[in-house]
């Protein structure tokens, strides 16, 4: 399994941390920076992660900022994506399972190192139930397709 992983200078030394954990699950780590501690924007990771996974270039993405809220809401701003942001284990887990969530984002300011793991790891072995999950997070998709104003998909005309 391939895994991005983006943050920015508030998330780097997790970002480390967690990318090494990875590596350690045997999972192969695409690094998408940033690269220090060196002050930058977070909206560039959270895309970088989220254009590599809607791409294809990794199965799933993992994206850290300070809060991990900044660098999510870039992160969603790509079709395909459903980054959520975790702050500990279960809602990491129930990220998964309820809204298969493909990215996971984290707070270095907020969340422990030790509960970050959990959490990682958690979301790593959890599976997405479907059911009746599976309509939400189609409607979820759709919104990506769709006109901001009116709701109806992209490629229909304004016609009512």
């Amino acid at each position: 399994m391939r895994i991005a992983v983006g943050a920015d200078h508030a998330g780097f030394a997790m970002k480390q941390a967690l990318a090494d954990h990875l590596r350690g699950r045997g999972l192969e780590v695409i690094d998408c920076g940033a690269r220090s501690i060196e002050p930058v924007d977070y909206p560039d990771f959270g895309a970088a992660v989220g254009r590599a996974v809607a791409a294809g270039h990794a199965d799933l993405g993992l994206c850290v900022c300070g809060t991990g809220i900044g660098i999510a809401m870039a992160a969603n701003k790509i079709a395909g994506v459903r980054a959520a942001v975790a702050h500990d284990a279960t809602s990491a887990r129930l990220a998964r399972r309820h809204n298969d969530a493909n990215v996971l984002c984290l707070g270095e300011r907020l969340v422990g190192s030790e509960v970050a793991r959990e959490a990682l790891d958690a979301w790593l072995d959890a599976a997405f139930e479907a059911g009746r999950h599976t309509a939400r997070v189609a409607k979820i998709d759709a919104l990506a397709a769709s006109d901001p104003v009116t709701g109806r998909p992209s490629d229909q005309t304004s016609e009512p």
